[in-house]
């Protein structure tokens, strides 16, 4: 069995810095990179993608709503269907120009935040941005959350795609991540987080916060760099998912 490990990373903004990059660089096999609009500038994206082939890791653009104050993390009410594609069409190319000054290669997309919660529930964004990252490089691979309707949209865009399923967050009983505004929405316990993904890889399968077992196919999953004990959560990811016997690689090679 094998699996990637990606994570969220370049999300800070100037001389402010979100999370241990450097570290996380070293446990994770894809990184997503903050393209501007919710984190992320010029030189950060080249920072984080010059470590990132450094170490052999994958890179792919994470777009999100344009709101740095809050993160990226808050729903744009009216937007339409042609500024979406618009927006994510634009941070793409943004981190393809940087990468290719960096001398790497964008190989996936996944949308940030508010903007991906969305998707996961109203048909019209999901379509927008898989046909912006289609209109961009059709061989660029979506990463979708599992069971959502972003998996629909990818597919009927033809898009090579990537299910994902999250270490670090709790979920609905109907598939949907847990808002982050419920308490337990974000786990943070190590060992427990460990077992859950080793689980998730083995059975296919994630645990709602009522006990239902979910069916998901899981090819990456996911730890985000601004998680409190990030670091040591995805040490004890991967460690516990190759003593386990299960190659933990990226899911596209850079």
């Amino acid at each position: 069995m094998k699996i990637d490990l990606n994570c969220d990373l370049g999300e800070g903004f100037g001389a402010w810095t979100m999370g241990d990059d450097a570290a996380m660089m070293r446990i994770a096999t894809s990184v997503n990179v903050a393209c501007g609009f919710h984190a992320g500038d010029p030189d950060i994206m080249h920072k984080t993608v010059a470590m990132a082939k450094a170490h052999g890791v994958s890179i792919g653009a994470h777009p999100g709503f344009r709101d740095l104050h809050g993160f990226g993390r808050r729903p744009v009410p009216g937007i339409t269907a042609a500024e979406i594609e618009n927006l994510v069409a634009y941070q793409i190319g943004a981190l393809q120009a940087v990468a290719s000054l960096a001398g790497h290669k964008v190989t996936h997309v996944k949308a940030h935040g508010a903007l991906s919660n969305v998707a996961c529930e109203d048909d019209m964004t999901a379509r927008a941005i898989a046909a912006a990252i289609k209109a961009v490089d059709p061989k660029l691979i979506f990463v979708v959350l599992a069971n959502s309707k972003l998996v629909d949209a990818g597919e009927a865009a033809g898009l090579p795609l990537v299910h994902e399923v999250f270490a670090d967050r709790a979920y609905e009983d109907d598939g949907n991540l847990v808002s982050r505004k419920k308490p337990g929405a974000v786990l943070h316990d190590p060992a427990a987080i460990a077992d859950r993904v080793l689980r998730m890889a083995q059975d296919g399968a994630v645990v709602s916060v009522t006990g239902k077992v979910i069916k998901m196919r899981t090819d990456t999953v996911c730890i985000h760099g601004d998680t409190a004990g990030a670091v040591d959560i995805a040490r004890g990811v991967r460690s516990k998912l190759e003593q386990s016997g299960i190659t933990v690689e990226p899911f596209a090679r850079p």
